[in-house]
């Protein structure tokens, strides 16, 4: 499903179904992901959470990756402009600054009329607190598992490295 197309909710789609457009603007087919555990990342290189964030997204990453674990970041300017530069500008800032791997996507809205169709699917997928379908802040994290169902969603004060063990049993198939 391409980036930017309507899709109806609640009907059986998984996180595989989508499109996404990588940080030079090339269309991703999601369906690469297919049987590996997701942790899908709203991103932000001027955030207070950026550095504890992208340090241990990039260590569980490297842990993790030959296990069938990925980590997908899409940045996100909608929260205090934080995230300011364009997409190459973030995919370079995480590979030389926190060494991260894993990869980044184009600049995404998470929130509001122009939101990415899969943040309209992950927000309805696993709401917030209190049902909320808005992210809070920069580096909301969604816990995929290897069918492309949400299995988790985490707020931005849980660090990475606090849900290693939600990692853990997903590659496990718990």
């Amino acid at each position: 499903m391409g980036v930017g197309h309507s899709f109806p909710l609640g009907q059986g789609l998984v996180l595989h179904d989508f499109t996404v457009k990588d940080c030079n603007g090339k269309d991703v087919d999601l369906r690469i992901y297919k049987g590996k555990v997701l942790l899908v990342v709203n991103v932000a290189s001027k955030c207070g959470f950026t550095n504890i964030n992208y340090t241990q997204l990039s260590e569980l990453y490297k842990k993790y990756k030959d296990q069938g674990f990925e980590v997908l970041a899409f940045p996100c300017n909608q929260f205090l402009k934080q995230e300011p530069g364009e997409s190459q500008d973030v995919q370079k800032l995480a590979c030389e600054r926190f060494n991260a791997d894993f990869p980044v996507f184009r600049k995404v809205c998470v929130n509001g009329p122009e939101t990415a169709p899969i943040y309209k699917f992950l927000k309805s997928s696993k709401p917030g607190f209190m049902g909320s379908r808005n992210i809070k802040w920069n580096f909301t994290k969604f816990l995929v598992d290897q069918d492309g169902q949400v299995l988790r969603r985490y707020s931005t004060t849980r660090s990475p490295l606090s849900i290693e063990k939600d990692i853990r049993h997903a590659l496990e198939g718990k």
